[in-house]
């Protein structure tokens, strides 16, 4: 049961039957994004499942993983690092490539981002197949970093992604089947 001031946040995620693709159901977060209450409730819980841990960076792969990303790395006090899509960062770059459903795509990142045996935070938005998240914690580990936990603001249970990153602490804020 939800405290007085608090709001049940499944309230401020809007389904989208049929995007990106038809049989998708797309979750989408900007009703939360545009609701400071809402918004401050998921960041605070996060936050409070993080704080349990020594958290010295906080990570997250663009772009909607950064919206959650920089309030829980000053709420944290915590380093904020971007993990971008290749070719979107100025500096040398460390890169792990992974699958997609069709074809393959490569995140990257700074090399000097993760200091050496640093506690990182990976952040996104959804936890679906775990490709994604799974590409960061690897970059993470790759730059001599240890991801101390994965945390999400939604988990789609049914796309497995759960499986994929099963080596380490997660947190999801919410879940659908």
């Amino acid at each position: 049961m939800p405290h007085a001031h608090e709001v049940r946040l499944t309230d401020y995620i809007r389904d989208i039957p049929g995007f990106p693709k038809p049989g998708v159901i797309f979750r989408d977060i900007t009703p939360l994004l545009s609701s400071p209450v809402a918004f401050q409730q998921a960041i605070s819980a996060i936050a409070d499942w993080a704080a349990q841990r020594p958290i010295d960076v906080v990570a997250a792969a663009e772009s909607r993983g950064f919206l959650l990303a920089a309030p829980l790395a000053i709420r944290l006090n915590s380093a904020l690092v971007p993990i971008r899509k290749k070719g979107k960062l100025p500096y040398k770059t460390l890169r792990e490539t992974y699958d997609l459903e069709y074809g393959q795509d490569t995140l990257e990142m700074h090399e000097d981002a993760i200091p050496r045996a640093s506690q990182v935070l990976v952040v996104d938005d959804v936890l679906a197949t775990g490709g994604t998240m799974d590409a960061c914690c690897r970059l993470i580990e790759k730059a001599g970093g240890t991801v101390a936990g994965c945390a999400f603001l939604i988990e789609l249970r049914a796309l497995g992604g759960a499986k994929k990153i099963s080596r380490y602490d997660r947190f999801s804020l919410v879940q659908f089947d």
